[in-house]
């Protein structure tokens, strides 16, 4: 399977706009950061949800081709977001993905948000993602 490093690579390479790094894959699981600055808050000085949703996708996104090998058209097909704190404005959002099932044809995993360095979670995320019969 491939490495932290060759799927890092893959979303630089394929999404350069993503603003999430890979801090680590595997054992079906991944956790990813994102750093926010002012272009990611909304009025009141919150994370947007839309970047709360990023994160989540992303996170799943690596978990799942972290089992699958680097399928590019592996692609989401439900993401239901739980919203439970404000995140803190000024913490990168750690997404913390475990996938709970990887089958032939779909994936589906939870991923827990964080403020970085805070303990409770400001969002919680299942998602399911379509996996190409012809992985190629």
């Amino acid at each position: 399977m491939p490495s932290q490093i060759e799927i890092a690579a893959f979303l630089a390479r394929e999404f350069p706009q993503t603003k999430c790094t890979v801090e680590s894959v595997g054992q079906m699981a991944a956790t990813v950061k994102h750093e926010i600055g002012p272009g990611e808050l909304r009025p009141g000085g919150t994370v947007s949800g839309p970047v709360l949703m990023t994160v989540a996708d992303v996170a799943l996104y690596v978990a799942i081709l972290g089992e699958i090998g680097i399928v590019p058209l592996a692609v989401t097909t439900n993401l239901a977001i739980n919203f439970l704190r404000k995140p803190a404005a000024d913490r990168a959002i750690i997404g913390v993905c475990q996938l709970m099932k990887v089958g032939k044809s779909l994936a589906v995993g939870e991923v827990a948000l964080y403020s970085e360095g805070v303990d409770e979670p400001v969002a919680h995320v299942v998602g399911t993602y379509s996996i190409p019969r012809n992985r190629a």
